[in-house]
């Protein structure tokens, strides 16, 4: 190829920066080069994107070598984020958190079943309807603690982030 300024075929383009047709052919398809390039046009265009490859910047198919280390870096940094929390004692695990709650649950349980008898005991005054009253409150009371998820508590926090607003 003697004339740059003329457009190349693509046997020619090829030729010319050492690869094949089918790869000048995937260079127009993907919009590196066009057809109507000089040589010299397309030249200079599958050079720029050699230097935007070599300085990470171009994207190689679904892959942006830029994205990917800035994504891989904010992982690293949130990994730190959580291990220093840990050791700060400001983050635990799930399974700590839900043994602490069962056991609290557990004791609190215990109190609210005992408070029926002990009214019965101590008060002459109240009638069974009114220890009846109050037991059926603690087991309404007992039945939502036990059926709360951790989805409820995280629509709670959003919902109180909401009336601050």
């Amino acid at each position: 190829m003697r004339d740059l300024d003329a457009v190349p075929t693509y046997a020619e383009l090829g030729a010319l920066v050492g690869v094949t047709r089918q790869a000048v052919a995937h260079l127009v398809a993907s919009g590196v080069i066009t057809r109507e390039m000089t040589a010299r046009e397309a030249l200079l265009a599958y050079c720029g994107r050699l230097r935007e490859q070599a300085a990470g910047r171009a994207s190689a198919g679904d892959l942006d070598l830029a994205q990917e280390r800035a994504a891989l870096a904010k992982a690293h940094r949130e990994r730190v984020e959580r291990r220093n929390a840990a050791e700060r004692g400001e983050l635990v695990s799930v399974e700590l958190l839900e043994a602490v709650l069962a056991r609290a649950g557990a004791r609190v349980a215990a109190i609210l079943d005992a408070v029926p008898g002990n009214l019965r005991r101590r008060s002459s005054a109240l009638s069974a309807a009114d220890i009846s009253l109050v037991a059926d409150a603690i087991a309404r009371a007992r039945n939502i603690a036990a059926g709360v998820r951790l989805d409820d508590l995280a629509d709670d926090h959003a919902e109180d982030h909401d009336h601050d607003a």
